[in-house]
């Protein structure tokens, strides 16, 4: 029984475009307790499998985190069976604002610890004692409150190219790093303020509502839907739009434009500019931002040792690569010393 991708990004990527159908980009979580998230694990990629479901998904004992893109055609059958199982019944999908037929171009179905490290091992905390979710409308009243402190929960190459007026936007590079920061700067204020959180789709803000319940803070709410669900009841019931700029999105778009509002730069020239991309040498893939005039000076690479390597033969490139680890920069998203203009 096949429990395994057979076909390469490249020759998914053929099989979509002759298919000639519209795809969803979506997302979901939920945390719920899973006794044996191998079988859950084998039974979800069995079951997408065959509906030509293809994405990101991980499964650990406190729930499931999923971003995938599924044929248009065969949403209903999705859906139908997400609901057959139990704790996953109207469960709340966040489909994206911009589609793309090409989002995902492979099915992988990963055990994890936890769906969204955390770094924590406090056995008391219960995740599912979450804090209050609001919607868009109750988001936007509670952050014009003087008493509301918003907070961004996520990382710093996701806010830097679009956040929240007046939100807090921890200068961090994992979740689990801001958990503690923020619990020691706002210390003072569990009592008498309102704590606000929103991040991408509301993952990372239900587990962190659940901890600073857990730590003392009185009154947690959080965005639900995070910033995706957000735009689109923006759109639907003609709100004011309090988001500026881009929602980072973790497939291969990348971001989607929340509004028209440049708020971050080309980390090369310092031009405005909030397009991330990825280092075109392959032994650097280094994540940051890069306007089109770069780009086109630099061969989409970060610096120049990048641009003379990614200019050999691929052979070549492959020797250079061979028996070495691939660098932490990679991870540092922006942080390199190679760029002038990082935040």
């Amino acid at each position: 029984m096949q429990l395994y991708n057979t076909l390469s990004a490249k020759e998914r990527e053929e099989l979509i475009e002759q298919a000639n159908q519209e795809r969803l980009t979506i997302s979901f979580y939920k945390y719920a307790h899973i006794g044996n998230p191998q079988i859950f694990r084998n039974h979800l990629f069995i079951h997408w499998n065959e509906l030509d479901v293809l994405g990101r998904i991980y499964v650990a004992h406190e729930g499931i985190n999923a971003q995938l893109s599924v044929p248009a055609p065969n949403f209903e059958a999705f859906k139908k069976h997400l609901d057959s199982i139990s704790f996953l019944e109207n469960v709340r999908l966040n489909i994206a604002i911009e589609q793309d037929n090409k989002s995902f171009l492979k099915l992988k179905v990963k055990v994890r610890k936890k769906i969204v490290a955390d770094g924590l091992n406090d056995r008391s905390f219960d995740v599912t004692n979450k804090g209050v979710h609001v919607n868009a409308e109750e988001f936007n009243k509670l952050i014009d409150d003087p008493d509301t402190i918003l907070v961004d929960m996520r990382n710093h190459y996701e806010s830097e190219i679009g956040h929240f007026q007046n939100a807090i936007t921890p200068d961090v590079d994992t979740f689990r790093d801001s958990l503690d920061i923020i619990e020691k700067d706002l210390a003072e204020h569990k009592e008498d303020k309102k704590l606000v959180m929103y991040c991408t789709g509301g993952i990372r803000c239900e587990k962190a509502s659940a901890y600073y319940k857990h730590k003392g803070f009185k009154q947690v709410y959080q965005l639900e839907g995070g910033i995706i669900e957000y735009a689109r009841q923006v759109q639907q019931l003609k709100l004011e739009n309090k988001f500026k700029g881009k929602n980072f999105v973790f497939d291969h778009r990348r971001s989607e434009r929340i509004s028209e509002d440049v708020i971050s730069h080309c980390h090369q020239c310092g031009e405005p500019c909030d397009t991330h991309v990825n280092c075109a040498n392959e032994a650097c893939h280094l994540l940051f931002i890069q306007c089109e005039s770069c780009a086109e000076k630099m061969d989409q690479c970060c610096s120049d040792n990048c641009k003379e390597i990614n200019a050999l033969p691929y052979e070549e490139q492959k020797k250079l690569r061979k028996g070495k680890e691939a660098s932490n920069k990679i991870f540092k998203k922006g942080r390199s010393e190679v760029l002038k203009f990082k935040r």
